[in-house]
C-alpha cells in the first residue's frame, strides 16, 4: 500500500523597497487530510542574517536546513557560496539526492531558490515562491508590487492570503520574517 502524498505549503520571498521578507503558511496535509494548521516553515539561520522557508517533506527540509547552516558557517555567512556548495552536495550525495524538499533562502543581498536538481536560482524581479500555492502567491505579489504602495511584508501577507483562498493545501496562518 502506498503512502498518501504529502502536500503542504506556500513560501514566498519578496525583495521590495529596501526590505527582504520570507513568508509561509502553516498548513500540513497528508493526502486529503489537514494534519497541522500552524506549522512554522520559515526560520532564521546564521546569526539571524539568513531567512529560509521550505516546501516538501519536513524531515528532509530540516536535513537541508542543517546542511545549509553548516555551509554558512564554513563560508562565513556567504549565502551564495553556501547555496552553491549545498546544491553540489545535494546533487552528488546519494542520501541527499533522495530528499524531497525545496528551499528559499535570503539575506541582505541575495534571494535564492534551491532544489534537489542542483538549481540555485536568483529571480529577476525579487520574487520567489515555492510549494503547492507558490504560483498563486507569486502572481499576486507581482500584481501588488506593480500596482500598490504596500511594503514587502504586506505584499507577502496579501499574496499568501490569496494563495490560501485558491490552494487547498495552503492556509492563512501566516508567518512573515523580515531582514
Amino acid at each position: 500500500m502506498s503512502q498518501p502524498e504529502r502536500r503542504s505549503t506556500t513560501i514566498i520571498a519578496i525583495r521590495h523597497q529596501g526590505q527582504v521578507v520570507v513568508a509561509g503558511d502553516g498548513q500540513v496535509s497528508l493526502g486529503q487530510t489537514i494534519i497541522k494548521h500552524q506549522a512554522k516553515k520559515v526560520r532564521r539561520l546564521y546569526h539571524d542574517q539568513v531567512i529560509t522557508g521550505f516546501a516538501g517533506a519536513t524531515a528532509d527540509a530540516f536535513t537541508l536546513y542543517d546542511r545549509l547552516e553548516q555551509k554558512l558557517e564554513q563560508y562565513n555567512g556567504n549565502l551564495m557560496r553556501a547555496a552553491v556548495e549545498l546544491a553540489k552536495d545535494w546533487r552528488m550525495d546519494k542520501m541527499l539526492r533522495r530528499l524531497e524538499a525545496m528551499l528559499i533562502a535570503v539575506d541582505a543581498t541575495h534571494s535564492l531558490l534551491l532544489s534537489g536538481n542542483g538549481d540555485v536560482i536568483e529571480g529577476d524581479d525579487g520574487i520567489l515562491a515555492i510549494g503547492s500555492g507558490g504560483p498563486y502567491a507569486q502572481a499576486a505579489a507581482k500584481a501588488l508590487i506593480d500596482h500598490s504602495e504596500l511594503d514587502a511584508a504586506a505584499i507577502a501577507r496579501v499574496a499568501l492570503e490569496i494563495a490560501g483562498s485558491l490552494c487547498v493545501y495552503t492556509n492563512t496562518n501566516i508567518v512573515v520574517e523580515k531582514i
